[in-house]
């Protein structure tokens, strides 16, 4: 298919046959899936499953995360069908993504949602495939984490935020998108020592071991170094990737729950990712899009380049970084 045969495609969110390769369907209309991908439930042959959380009920101020995955879908369609900028290869044309859809569960019984979701990624990850997630509030990454480390052992974590989200909480029960990386060093199922967070630019005095370029740091050193240190602490060991987006400043990323001043902007995030390549990544999240607060729709935009870019990270992973 070619850009002329535009006006005969259209709904490849249903439609389309071939799994690789981009979508050239009207910007403007027709079924939107994650970048035009299919869905489809049948991880047999599949590299990469697309799938959203959308779950807000741990939020501490500005709720509407739950409306994150919809959005950044909506906004993936506005995106060219070109190779993702700055990359030597094409990650919809080497690997086959799939739009998984989203996490089914019973928003009014709260306790039994991250055994859920725990279980809905395991799912994944027992067919052999990599997961990109679109949240949703940032505790998800936490019954996420526990189905990779079951498969992986303790991961490493590269967390771009503004946020540490270690703050302390005992209670392993409580669901918190404050405590939850807290609970996933004390679990066991990261590794601080080999973890870093970036563009953190809120106080908490206990950083569990975990490496932290906070965003003064971040701005003096610039997005290439502060990658490169990155890979340096994360080194070969498996790796996983969460952008909350407040870890951009609210100029770029307005929609959200916590917007705190002086973060990244979008292109010191662009820089960044794509100065990840090598890590040893084996998935990742984009959390905290808010669409109440999203009046442009720059948020959710910003959510749907961040999503390319760990595909594109997972796509340089599977095929060696050549």
């Amino acid at each position: 298919m070619a850009l002329e045969d535009a006006k005969n495609e259209m709904d490849h969110a249903f439609t389309r046959t071939d799994l690789k390769g981009p979508s050239f369907e009207l910007t403007f209309a027709g079924a939107t899936s994650f970048l035009r991908r299919r869905y489809s439930k049948d991880l047999s042959g599949v590299d990469i499953a697309v799938t959203g959380v959308p779950f807000d009920q741990a939020v501490t101020n500005r709720p509407g995360t739950r409306l994150g995955p919809r959005a950044i879908r909506e906004a993936s369609a506005l995106q060219a069908p070109d190779p993702a900028y700055g990359w030597p290869f094409d990650v919809m044309s080497e690997r086959v993504i799939v739009d998984y859809g989203d996490l089914a569960f019973d928003y009014a019984n709260v306790p039994s949602f991250p055994g859920l979701l725990t279980a809905h990624i395991k799912g994944i990850l027992e067919a052999g495939v990599a997961s990109v997630v679109l949240g949703g509030d940032h505790y998800i990454s936490f019954p996420i984490l526990k189905a990779y480390a079951e498969k992986f052992g303790p991961m490493s974590l590269i967390q771009i935020d503004a946020h540490t989200d270690t703050w302390v909480d005992d209670d392993m029960d409580r669901v918190d998108h404050g405590t939850m990386f807290y609970k996933a060093v004390k679990s066991g199922i990261v590794d601080p020592a080999t973890s870093v967070q970036i563009g953190i630019r809120t106080s908490n005095e206990d950083t569990l071991g975990v490496n932290i370029i906070d965003a003064r740091e971040f701005h003096r050193i610039g997005p290439e170094a502060a990658a490169a240190r990155a890979r340096e602490i994360v080194g070969d060991r498996p790796c996983y990737l969460s952008f909350d987006i407040d870890g951009l400043d609210p100029a770029f990323a307005p929609g959200t729950g916590t917007p705190v001043w002086g973060g990244l902007s979008s292109a010191q995030a662009a820089a960044l990712l794509r100065g990840l390549a090598g890590v040893n990544i084996q998935g990742g999240d984009v959390v905290e899009v808010s669409p109440p607060f999203d009046t442009t729709g720059a948020t959710a935009i910003a959510g749907a380049h961040v999503a390319v870019e760990l595909c594109q990270l997972l796509g340089w992973r599977m095929r060696g970084g050549a």
